[in-house]
């Protein structure tokens, strides 16, 4: 028989017996939509690490610093900082100081004591994308301009709670109070989470860093967030820094004691490692259900051979070869396995699609973000890999019971009731 009358053999076999069929291909089915089910989710969660990371910008660098703490008070200055970027506008685009100016503020005699307050420069802000280094957007007005910062004007830019309370919705131009000092509000950020709460993301307010520092009693800036000119020069940006800081701290323990740069495609590049590693642990965890359905296609194969063994020796005597028989039964053996895996893609793309509807949401929701979606969706490559390996999986299986059908003796075959 040619490939195409054993395959439709095959078929005639699976169709004569369907029950048995079905129990054979569980182990098959289950294995791959479970396989299906963990890379989609997988891949729905590496979309929002992504899609986050856009928002923010995989160019962002940390650098934290905060001395040896040996009694030399040692630091870095935000002028050093500054002239350091501009020595190196190859790598660099921009720089702002963080600095935590506390929290409470009042407007009139209400008091807001959980509203928290940075101090940050200019570059806080990219005029390019209409958003911050973090991600948010202005909803009104401007951000914080270098003529703030230069003569550190008393203005600040607030988020969407701060002016719902303060200002029931209209705050620009007003003014209220910092640290007893009058701030008019020159700017609000869009609201960026569902849900504004007293304390919350959307509770705070921006002044320039200096104005920060005095509020707070601070010498130095301990955070700086700095951009690199692009993807491609991150490492380099932070192996200047790295140089930099070196110069400052020569010590051998410097690095974790008094510094530390910490970029974003760092922080990235560790996210998809860990998420890989625990998606391989899962997938091959699924896999098992692979193992145990190819042992199912083996025992029925074998139990397929002992039934047949009559039909096996006629088909030898009318000059069927060793390949011939192997071939059939291979073939029967694949097609079982390849329907399984067929049956278990569909289960697997309708469980991932239900799954992360129902779980994305969630996630989406508790984490407060928005412009976020969850998104798991089966990739083409992961069908395609799961359907190969099923039809692998069965003829691998299937090969020990095409190689007994095929040495059977053609006359004790034919004696066989």
């Amino acid at each position: 028989m040619n490939v195409t009358q054993s395959f439709k053999l095959a078929i005639k076999s699976l169709r004569t017996s369907k029950l048995r069929a079905l129990l054979t291909m569980l182990g098959i089915i289950i294995g791959v939509a479970a396989v299906i089910v963990i890379i989609s989710l997988g891949n729905g969660l590496t979309g929002m690490v992504e899609q986050q990371v856009e928002k923010v910008g995989v160019t962002q660098i940390y650098a934290y610093s905060w001395g040896m703490g040996d009694g030399t008070a040692k630091n870095v200055t935000p002028e050093e900082m500054y002239a350091m970027v501009e020595e190196h506008p190859e790598v660099f685009t921009g720089i702002t100081p963080w600095v935590g100016g506390g929290s409470g503020v009042r407007q009139g005699s209400t008091e807001f004591q959980k509203t928290n307050i940075y101090g940050v420069s200019e570059a806080m802000y990219r005029p390019e994308t209409g958003t911050t280094l973090d991600g948010d957007t202005l909803a009104k007005g401007r951000y914080l301009q270098y003529v703030d910062v230069a003569l550190r004007q008393n203005v600040c830019v607030i988020g969407a709670y701060l002016e719902r309370e303060a200002f029931q919705g209209d705050a620009l131009g007003k003014t209220l109070s910092i640290g007893g000092v009058p701030y008019t509000v020159v700017g609000v950020l869009a609201q960026n989470s569902d849900t504004m709460s007293e304390g919350g993301g959307d509770d705070r307010a921006y002044i320039p860093y200096q104005n920060a520092m005095a509020l707070s009693g601070s010498r130095y800036v301990s955070l700086y967030q700095i951009t690199a000119a692009s993807r491609d020069t991150v490492a380099e940006a932070k192996a200047v820094l790295m140089n930099f800081f070196q110069t400052v701290f020569p010590e051998e323990d410097a690095y974790y004691n008094a510094y530390y740069i910490e970029t974003m495609l760092d922080q990235v590049n560790m996210i998809n490692s860990m998420m890989g590693v625990a998606m391989a642990v899962l997938v091959a965890i699924a896999a098992i259900s692979l193992l145990v359905g190819g042992i199912g296609i083996m025992n029925i194969m074998l139990v397929s051979v002992t039934e047949r063994t009559r039909e096996i020796g006629i088909r030898k005597s009318l000059g069927a070869k060793r390949k011939d028989i192997r071939r059939q039964f291979l073939i029967e053996a694949g097609t079982t396995s390849a329907i399984g895996g067929l049956m278990g893609i569909l289960l697997g793309c309708l469980m991932a699609m239900g799954i992360g509807s129902l779980f994305g949401g969630m996630l989406v929701s508790s984490l407060g973000a928005t412009g976020i979606t969850f998104n798991a969706t089966p990739t083409l490559s992961a069908v395609a890999v799961s359907f190969g390996v099923s039809v692998g999986i069965g003829m691998l299986f299937g090969y020990l019971p095409a190689n007994k059908a095929a040495g059977l003796n053609p006359i004790d075959a034919l004696r066989y009731e």
